[in-house]
């Protein structure tokens, strides 16, 4: 989903209000946890963002979800949100809060594709290959494309390096339909 300038905005509120309170990591957990449940709970989503549904019921749900799960300020901030009427942008401010989290931490994210899982020693080589190309503040974000037959693709920021065999059999077409050797009749 993307950031809108009411997400960035309410997100931008909230990590004032952390930053405050010296919470900002805990609100970051928060919100991953708000933003990946919305994501993986379609009902949550639509719910959400129901004009019908009336806002208290609203807010006793999320309350019913969070409460105990996340911060004291989290929940008040969503209560907030709930009042309101912004409850159906709750996923993006929870998107932008963690991107501007990381923003502000200097983490870094890179995104490794792989044809099948990879496993703990795999991982923690390339995590490895990552923190020493962008430094400790490092995530990685897995991906598993079977397009991509073997091998990988890593892409950290604008630079991407693909090992996938995809690739390299597409240039290996590429090479042969521009060979030269071979006269056509």
């Amino acid at each position: 989903m993307a950031e809108t300038k009411v997400g960035r905005r309410y997100a931008q509120s909230l990590m004032d209000l952390a930053m405050e309170n010296k919470i900002s990591g805990q609100v970051n957990d928060d919100m991953l946890l708000v933003a990946n449940t919305c994501a993986e709970n379609r009902e949550l989503s639509l719910l959400l963002r129901n004009p019908i549904i009336n806002t208290d019921k609203k807010d006793a749900i999320i309350k019913a979800i969070f409460g105990g799960k996340v911060n004291n300020l989290t929940l008040s901030f969503m209560d907030i949100i709930t009042r309101k009427g912004r409850e159906s942008h709750l996923e993006e401010i929870a998107r932008a809060y963690t991107t501007m989290f990381k923003t502000l931490a200097g983490i870094k994210t890179a995104y490794v594709t792989t044809a099948i899982p990879m496993d703990s020693t795999l991982r923690s080589q390339v995590m490895a290959l990552v923190k020493n190309a962008k430094g400790d503040n490092a995530e990685l974000v897995e991906q598993v494309d079977k397009d991509i037959i073997g091998g990988f693709i890593l892409r950290i920021g604008d630079v991407q390096y693909d090992a996938s065999i995809a690739r390299k059999l597409k240039k290996l077409k590429s090479d042969f339909d521009e060979n030269l050797y071979v006269k056509e009749f």
